[in-house]
């Protein structure tokens, strides 16, 4: 008996641990909840355990269900705070810092997630300025999992902005928040849920695919554990069953001295001029690891404190040496290379740079058009021009593996990511949804058009807040420019942005002009975050008289040898922006053999005509991966989107 009673003690409390009242990540301190309507609020607890909800003199009770689930809904509030939350069942939480206003749903690829971080050079005033506490942000840490659904995140809170939270921000989103903001004055919380490189599918339910019988016969299969573990086999069998592939060592490291000692005498090395890729100066279809150095002067009164390193964006992975000293190193191409350099490592005089630059697909080296160079305060060093380069290791030809068995990534499959990153929020109340997302989807973009309103229907459905405003950001421009009309799959996947427009209460954001050619991560997003805002003017706040929209096409007539298209959203009057006549109109007959165009803005019209061409049945505009010059705006400043155009 003596025994038996500590056992049945440790057992009780044991099970009155599991019974705690329990709250999703996503319900915590500093949370902004959605004024104006009803509020969910749920949870866990002992199955039939009563949990009361109260705050700012609202309260509710639920019982938990069976499966230990409960959800309560509070009466509408008015936006303000700070308030307390107190969540009471056999334990109490108090939930403190809360405030009432409007709360976004941030959503979709790398652009949405690139941080303020990435932008600080750019926009260093908005970082020390944003003190703004009643601007918050929930980051969502990427998981995936196509098996099933989620009933909540693994982790995350909420933050205020700060001068340091703020780096954490996706950038796009808080210029989004802070204009949100200053027009309205009411707390704005921005939930990012949002996952670098996938495709638009990983982020719809399995009903959203009703009309998708491949995609639902690719989720069954996702469902079948046997399926999903017999690939994974089949896939860690052909890796250990692939013959070795025996690569030689990085010369640059493996010798006496290694080639970043300030003690290293370069001979033999070769000249390159920076920024560049090796693949257009002489090494044609290396994958390996290539070294560059250069040897500059450095002023006395630079020396004298710290000093950044500036080298743009290199592709793929780089080590960065400054006097033998290691100062930073990036192991994929995507971000800017911004290396602090600590002070006592420049030296008056002669300096040496090293860089080990290592690739393994594609081409190699230095992304042109970026900032290189050595800064100090208010000096600075140019690092463009000749670099001395050697070829440090040869990465030998990776044979095929695997046997042709693809592994499963789940982030990148139908449902991968709603079930984990989506579907344990849906019932957090909102004002809308913003989306920035594609530019996975261009490899088969003619489908887009029927996905992204599929996403948007399926959102809809499982927060069950009517049509919900849904605002998305087209692909702006990237990529290097073409000086003839030529098919792009950046066009069409913008075209199909552009139709769905057809669903009701959407808006989109043009930014073909805030692209930049060589990065698919632009870093203009504070005009992104405000063409958003403009949209969210419209449809979320009821401002009728803003012009939120650059010019997009009402209709479309063939006039003798022209085509006549009127434009909706012309603000004030149409303009080519920038010049006295439009650019990037092209025209073609039955054939589609397309060549550039006359055009002219007659009143909200263009007219668009070729002399070579007697009847005309199809226009393109901007059609292009990356159409810099097209120069079709209003006069507000916005410009018009991307269309192709057909007349019978």
């Amino acid at each position: 008996m003596r025994l038996l009673l500590p056992l049945l003690f440790v057992a009780a409390f044991a099970g009155n641990t599991n019974a705690q009242v329990r709250l999703p990540k996503l319900i915590g301190d500093s949370m902004v909840l959605q004024r104006d309507v009803p509020l969910k609020i749920w949870g866990w607890a002992e199955p039939g355990e009563n949990v009361t909800v109260s705050i700012n003199n609202k309260k509710n009770t639920a019982t938990t269900a069976p499966d230990g689930k409960w959800m309560l809904t509070l009466p509408q509030m008015q936006a303000g705070g700070p308030h307390t939350m107190k969540v009471s069942g056999k334990n109490e939480i108090v939930l403190k810092d809360v405030w009432i206003g409007d709360v976004w749903l941030c959503s979709g690829q790398s652009n949405m997630v690139l941080p303020m971080e990435r932008v600080k050079e750019k926009y260093p005033e908005e970082i020390s300025g944003a003190t703004n506490n009643r601007i918050r942000n929930f980051f969502i840490p990427t998981v995936s999992d196509a098996s099933k659904l989620h009933d909540d995140i693994p982790q995350g809170k909420w933050k205020a902005s700060s001068p340091r939270n703020v780096l954490e921000m996706g950038a796009a989103a808080y210029f989004f928040a802070k204009q949100i903001y200053a027009q309205h004055q009411v707390p704005i919380g921005i939930i990012n849920s949002s996952v670098g490189g996938t495709p638009v599918e990983a982020w719809i339910s399995e009903e959203g695919f009703a009309n998708f019988p491949q995609e639902l016969q690719t989720i069954a299969k996702l469902k079948d554990t046997s399926y999903v573990n017999g690939v994974a086999r089949a896939v860690a069998e052909a890796r250990r069953n692939a013959p070795p592939v025996k690569q030689q060592p990085d010369k640059g490291t493996s010798g006496p001295t290694p080639w970043y000692a300030t003690s290293f005498v370069p001979e033999g090395w070769k000249t390159m001029f920076l920024p560049g890729y090796w693949a257009d100066q002489g090494i044609r279809g290396l994958n390996g690891v290539v070294w560059f150095r250069k040897e500059i002067e450095v002023p006395e009164e630079m020396a004298k404190g710290p000093a950044k390193l500036f080298l743009g964006r290199i592709v793929d992975a780089d080590q960065a040496y400054v006097n033998g000293v290691l100062v930073g190193n990036i192991t994929y191409q995507y971000p800017p290379r911004r290396y602090e350099v600590p002070q006592g490592v420049l030296k008056p005089g002669k300096n040496i740079i090293v860089v080990r630059v290592t690739n393994t697909a594609g081409k190699g080296g230095f992304v042109p058009d970026k900032n290189y160079s050595l800064t100090a305060g208010a000096l600075r060093i140019d690092l463009r021009g000749d670099w001395q380069y050697k070829v440090g290791q040869v990465f030998a030809p990776v044979r095929p593996d695997n046997n042709g068995v693809a592994p499963i990534v789940m982030q990148n499959q139908p449902t991968g990511l709603y079930n984990t990153m989506i579907a344990p929020l849906v019932n957090y109340c909102l004002k809308g949804m913003v989306w920035y997302q594609g530019e996975a989807n261009t490899n088969r973009a003619a489908q887009y058009q029927y996905l992204l309103p599929a996403l948007i229907r399926d959102w809809r459905a499982k927060w069950g807040q009517g049509d919900l405003p849904f605002l998305f950001v087209q692909l702006p421009g990237f990529m290097e420019e073409q000086y003839l009309p030529s098919e792009s799959e950046w066009a069409v996947l913008r075209n199909g942005q552009l139709k769905t427009l057809s669903v009701p209460n959407t808006a989109m954001a043009v930014a073909i002009d805030l692209g930049e050619w060589n990065d698919i991560h632009p870093l203009n997003k504070k005009l992104v975050g405000e063409r958003l805002a403009l949209a969210a003017e419209k449809l979320a706040y009821g401002n009728n008289t803003v012009v939120y929209s650059g010019p997009t096409v009402k209709s479309v007539e063939r006039n003798g040898n022209r085509i006549v298209i009127t434009f909706e959203h012309t603000g004030t009057g149409l303009i080519a922006k920038g010049d006295k006549q439009l650019n990037y109109f092209s025209i073609a007959g039955k054939d589609k053999r397309y060549s550039w165009a006359n055009a002219t803005i007659e009143g909200d019209k263009v007219i668009v005509w070729s002399d070579d061409l007697a009847v005309p049945v199809s226009v393109r505009y901007a059609w292009a991966d990356n159409p810099d010059g097209a120069n079709l705006y209003n006069r507000e400043g916005l410009p018009a989107s991307p269309f192709e155009v057909t007349v019978d």
